[in-house]
């Protein structure tokens, strides 16, 4: 069989994996709804919780906070991936879509694809609420569209590490909470709710390399506008740097899980 062909039936067989996980979320609207429901809750309450105790002189805090938090509920839904995963181990599916003619990356990238659309749904019901109390964009609608992929793409990169921890622990609780053991540290060590300048010395020095900052900072720019080259460039070298590593590893964990 030739390259060409190869890369059709995988293409193919991705497809086929991915409408699988999506038609799950139709069976299932129970966890749409939820995902869908803590979105609305990070908007509201981190923005009138926060608002009035940090000061962000000449931007709308809504506005300033929105990129961190779109960050943030993409990260936390994306231990669902590891759990799926891990419950399919438990059950045997892996080993039956294993004795399946498919491509053997298929499974995990029609997975993590069906939770990017996912956390596309989360990220565009996030601006809408946004938008109900004063979030607007600021740099136009390229820069608007890039706002949005951002966040999609780190959820991607972050699904791929919880398939990883899934598929190492094969238990659904321990994957859960496991993939998001880095997310919570890094998360509030950046710039996701207060500038970066107001933190303590050695905080500060942290939250300058971290690289939630880099990613939120990027979102920052694209949404409220002004320079966007060097942090947008920053964010994606640190995703396809994560991309590269965490990939990988995942699919070699998969072909030993599933030996």
């Amino acid at each position: 069989m030739s390259a060409t062909a190869r890369l059709d039936d995988g293409l193919r067989d991705t497809i086929a994996m991915t409408r699988r996980n999506l038609y799950h979320y139709l069976r299932l609207p129970a966890l749409l709804a939820v995902a869908v429901t803590q979105s609305i809750l990070f908007v509201v309450m981190f923005t009138y919780v926060f608002k009035g105790a940090i000061h962000t002189p000449g931007v709308h805090y809504v506005d300033y906070l929105m990129p961190g938090i779109l960050l943030l509920a993409v990260a936390f839904g994306s231990p669902n991936t590891g759990v799926g995963l891990a419950e399919d181990l438990t059950t045997g599916m892996l080993d039956r879509f294993r004795s399946l003619p498919m491509a053997r990356p298929a499974l995990l990238a029609g997975r993590t694809l069906a939770d990017a659309i996912r956390n596309l749904v989360v990220v565009l019901v996030m601006l809408g609420v946004g938008a109900l109390i004063g979030f607007r964009f600021h740099a136009g609608p390229f820069a608007a569209l890039a706002a949005i992929a951002l966040p999609v793409a780190v959820g991607y990169v972050l699904s791929w590490f919880a398939a990883l921890v899934g598929l190492a622990t094969g238990d659904a609780e321990t994957a859960g909470t496991a993939s998001l053991l880095p997310v919570i540290p890094l998360a509030f060590t950046s710039s996701t709710f207060v500038p970066v300048d107001t933190m303590p010395g050695p905080l500060q020095a942290w939250a300058d390399i971290n690289p939630i900052t880099h990613i939120v900072d990027a979102d920052r720019a694209l949404i409220l506008g002004g320079p966007t080259a060097t942090p947008v460039f920053q964010a994606l070298a640190w995703l396809t740097a994560l991309a590269a590593v965490m990939i990988p590893l995942a699919l070699r964990r998969y072909h030993h899980a599933t030996q």
